[in-house]
This record gives structure tokens, sequence and C-alpha cells, in this order.
């Protein structure tokens, strides 16, 4: 049991007062912190799921070819000669409008094609190809051959060389907020157990007095379980419910990003059902520390 029951009039032998000491609060901080880290650490690692499920076996085709008509037709001869591959699932030729808007939003300006600086620029064409999934490095040779067969000098360019390394830092970087997460629980671990050591050091009288009237260690050792136990509850649940709040801050402002890392970066139901067992588990940790803690000093002690 996590608290467990001691009869009303045991309690009185210690003091009731409730966030009174230097505990609660720390656990309260150490809460706080553990659950924006675990936030960040699942935002951050379907961040970079997302990116590696969007760049897996997608490929873009640059044609740079001076003569612009010449550029064109190259770029439909790919588009249908990679659609006709068993291992393409789809092939796009990217409009000349849709390169342009891009390169506008670089330059700091909206008119896209109607902007003279981008309208001055030699665009290329541009074909993206998405492969078919678990086709593999192979199916990318094949069509590396079938580009320069069909269209000599244009470029494949894979997603992955060169979003590929920003996806292992987003994941590097989940794991740097999920080992946070486990320092920070053996953190509150340590915390609880000095307050053990601490409460028995400080109630050392009256832990001999109940011992010369018969009380065993698991008697005493619940008594003191459950006062650690609800400061501890209080602490945490006080951190939690902070942390509720500024990720809700900060949730509400990613409302409106819808591109990039931030539409990515979605907690989900998996992630906020993880995170609302976190307090739990924090709460039995510190119990489960308190009793072992306790029952370890107390056979110490005459």
């Amino acid at each position: 049991m996590i608290i467990p029951r001691v009869p009303p009039q045991h309690r009185a032998m210690l003091a009731q007062n409730r966030l009174s000491g230097p505990t609660p609060w720390v656990l309260a901080i150490l809460m706080l912190l553990t659950l924006l880290a675990a936030a960040a650490g699942l935002s951050l690692a379907r961040a970079a799921n997302g990116i590696g499920g969007a760049i897996a076996g997608r490929v873009t085709v640059q044609i740079v070819t001076a003569n612009p008509e010449v550029r064109s037709q190259q770029a439909q001869r790919i588009r249908r000669a990679a659609a006709a591959q068993p291992f393409v699932r789809a092939a796009r030729a990217v409009p000349r409008e849709e390169v342009a808007a891009t390169l506008g939003r670089w330059f700091g300006t909206s008119g896209g094609g109607d902007d003279p600086v981008v309208a001055s620029l030699p665009l290329p064409e541009l074909v993206d190809i998405d492969l078919v999934a678990g086709s593999g490095a192979a199916a990318q040779t094949r069509l590396r051959a079938l580009i320069e067969r069909t269209a000599p000098g244009a470029r494949m360019i894979p997603h992955a060389e060169w979003l590929g390394p920003v996806a292992n830092t987003i994941r590097t970087l989940a794991w740097v907020a999920a080992a946070l997460v486990i320092l920070m629980a053996l953190a509150s671990a340590a915390v609880v157990i000095m307050t053990a050591r601490a409460a028995l050091g400080t109630h050392y009288a009256t832990i001999e007095m109940l011992h010369l009237i018969g009380a065993t260690d698991q008697q005493v050792c619940r008594l003191f379980q459950r006062r650690i136990a609800i400061d501890s509850a209080y602490g945490i649940m006080f951190g939690a419910l902070v942390a509720v709040v500024l990720m809700a801050v900060i949730g509400w402002q990613l409302t409106g990003v819808t591109s990039g890392l931030g539409a990515s970066a979605e907690l989900g139901i998996g992630g906020w059902i993880f995170l609302a067992l976190l307090p739990l588990l924090a709460i039995a940790l510190a119990a489960l520390t308190a009793r072992v803690t306790l029952l370890r000093a107390l056979k110490t002690m005459l």
C-alpha cells in the first residue's frame, strides 16, 4: 500500500502540518522539471520519427540544363519514366510557381513568380519521386541509372542525405531528455532517503518510547511512511499541476504552427497518458523508497 493506514491516535505522535518542510517543495520542483523533460523528449521523438517517415524513400531530381525548354522536356521524361517503374510509388514535376514561391519566402517577398528578383533567376526543374516503402538502396541505384539515361546531367538528391543528420540530432536530444528524467527520478529518491533518515533522527525519543511499549518496526515504519508519502504526494501533485499549466501555454502557442517541427511535435494521446502516469509513479517510488530506508534504519536502532 502506497499510503498505509494508521490509527488516528497514532498519527498525533507526528506533526501534521502539510508543506511545512523543504521536502514537498523540492519534490515539486523535481516533478515539474521531470514532466517538462519528459514532454520535450516525447515531442522530439515524435518529430524525429515524423521527419524520418517523410524523408524515407523520397528523392528530388534537379535538372539544371541552360535551355529552359530542354529542362521542361527532360523533367517530363523523367517523371513518366520514373512513374512506370514498379519500385516508384509516385512521381511529380514540381511547378515553377511552387519553386518561385519557396524562393520568395527566402528572399523575404510574397510575390512568388511575380517578384522581379525571383523571376530573373534561372530556376531549375524539379521532380519529386517517392519510392515504394522498403525498396531500399537498390531501388535508388536503379533510379539513378534511369535518370542518367533519360536526362544526362540531372542530379538525384535523396532527402535522407541532408535531413537524416537533423533527425539523428533530434533523436539524440530526445535520449538526453530521457536521461534527465531518470536522473531527476534518482534525485527524488535521494531526497526521500534523506527525509526519512532525518525524520528518524528528529523523532528518536518517540521511536524509543514506541519500542518500549511493544511497537514493532513495521508499525513504526508505517507511521513514518504515511507521513512522508503524504508530504511527497502534495509536493509531486503541485509540481505536476504547474507543469500542466506550462505545457498548456506552450501547446497553445504552437497551435498556429502548421509546418515544420512544430506541427509534428505533438504529444498525442499516448504521450499524455504517459505524462499522467509519471506523478503516480513518482508517489509510489517515494513511498517505496521511504519504506525501504525506514526499515533498514530501524533495524540498526536499539
